[in-house]
């Protein structure tokens, strides 16, 4: 069926009358229109709809890394995908003179809190975070998290009652810039850096 519409909408994913180098180039050029376009991040099987059969697409995404080099925005790995996503310098520059009202992440430091110990505690259920804070966690304020899709619902947990719990989604990821969890700062470094207790 996909290949149906590829043929349909006359996308020559070959490219077999430019010679290798230009065509190389036009493959790039489709990765990163696709990844301008996407609001979030593309998977690599994505990405292959638009290049050829023997392109090799982590190849073809390390030069557009390369080519982006010196831009105001870079590529960057969030998940299992890759999206476009302006370099952090250029922030102020552009809250200036755009319109980023919807974009921004606007939380209060106690929801940055409660966001940080799910990443890290995650899967936990309001109860797990009660414990962490010492009072109890409301459902508006768990409400706005997945409102924003910024947490999702986990196993239930398997005792009396089997509370839900929460976990990150790949919106998480995104608005925090990490690859995956595995790039969150590990408890060390968060008490060297004085925003731990522990």
């Amino acid at each position: 069926m996909a290949r149906d519409k590829r043929e349909a909408l006359g996308l020559d994913r070959e490219l077999v009358d430019l010679p290798p180098e230009l065509r190389w180039q036009e493959w790039m050029r489709r990765i990163e229109a696709v990844l301008f376009a996407s609001a979030t991040p593309v998977a690599r099987d994505d990405l292959a709809r638009v290049v050829g059969q023997g392109a090799a697409v982590d190849l073809l995404i390390e030069d557009l890394g390369v080519d982006l080099e010196g831009r105001p925005y870079e590529l960057a790995r969030i998940g299992a995908g890759w999206m476009l996503r302006t370099k952090a310098a250029y922030a102020p520059a552009i809250r200036a003179a755009a319109d980023v009202g919807g974009q921004t992440l606007d939380l209060h430091d106690f929801d940055l809190a409660v966001l940080a110990a799910i990443a890290y505690h995650q899967p936990i259920s309001r109860d797990g975070l009660k414990d962490i804070f010492g009072r109890e966690i409301s459902r508006d304020l768990i409400g706005r998290l997945v409102e924003r899709d910024m947490i999702g619902t986990g196993p239930r947990e398997p005792r009396r009652g089997a509370p839900y719990t929460f976990v990150t989604t790949e919106v998480f990821l995104v608005a925090f810039g990490l690859e995956s969890l595995r790039d969150l700062l590990d408890p060390e470094q968060l008490a060297d850096a004085g925003l731990s207790n522990a």
